[in-house]
């Protein structure tokens, strides 16, 4: 009896973060997936950020998950699981950066974007939208992650932590190491030169938006002239 209890199953997926770190301080296998399958996306997003470039991100995150691995004794829970890795995953990201460049001040970065940026505001597209919209949306998509990817670093990381992964002004700002201001100033910049940077990308559609020709036109000119007791004219 005593031995299949030893041998029960344990659901992983059910298991707070603590207690997964426990067992992968005992070598098990299964927690260290479910840690990595939890915890995947935002650290990915978190060093794309930082890298933009989607193989280095993922070297970042493979990198981060070992360090941390192999660390697990010194993770002694005053922040979270994730936070920890988080943290883990940005200094990696970060220290290849620097290796690669020079750090900017971001003093230079804000006076060389300090003009103001025409808002504009696009209708949300519901999620059982027709074909043509998916592929618009789509499009929209890939537009948005290259404005991202163009902001500059300060302000995208920020942008990511607080708007793709929606971490709190505090939490970010721990992260980062920066007052909470400072958090909110380089968000409010992120956003103007996003939507600046959308609207020069976008413009040029716009006059090309919510077209109703073709068939559609062509559907609703037979139905009006059914309703006024005319014939639609033959196609030529």
């Amino acid at each position: 009896m005593e031995r299949q209890d030893a041998q029960r199953v344990i659901d992983h997926d059910v298991l707070g973060d603590v207690e997964l770190v426990e067992l992968a301080r005992q070598r098990d296998a299964a927690a260290f997936r479910v840690i990595m399958r939890r915890h995947n996306r935002r650290l990915y997003r978190v060093a794309r950020a930082v890298t933009r470039d989607d193989s280095e991100a993922e070297d970042v995150v493979q990198e981060a998950y070992s360090l941390a691995f192999t660390n697990l004794g010194k993770f002694r829970g005053d922040s979270s699981v994730a936070t920890w890795l988080m943290r883990i995953a940005l200094n990696e990201a970060l220290g290849r950066l620097r290796r690669r460049r020079p750090t900017v001040e971001l003093s230079a970065l804000e006076a060389e974007h300090r003009s103001d940026a025409h808002i504009i505001q696009f209708p949300l597209m519901t999620s059982n939208c027709d074909p043509e919209r998916a592929v618009a949306q789509r499009e929209i998509g890939r537009l948005m992650e290259r404005a991202i990817d163009d902001l500059p670093e300060p302000f995208r990381l920020v942008f990511v932590m607080r708007e793709i992964e929606e971490l709190s002004v505090e939490e970010t700002a721990s992260l980062l190491g920066m007052p909470q201001a400072t958090v909110k100033t380089r968000l409010h910049r992120a956003r103007r030169l996003l939507r600046q940077a959308l609207d020069e990308q976008l413009a040029p559609a716009l006059a090309d938006t919510f077209p109703f020709d073709g068939m559609r036109c062509t559907r609703m000119a037979h139905k009006v002239l059914e309703r006024l007791g005319l014939s639609p004219p033959l196609a030529g």
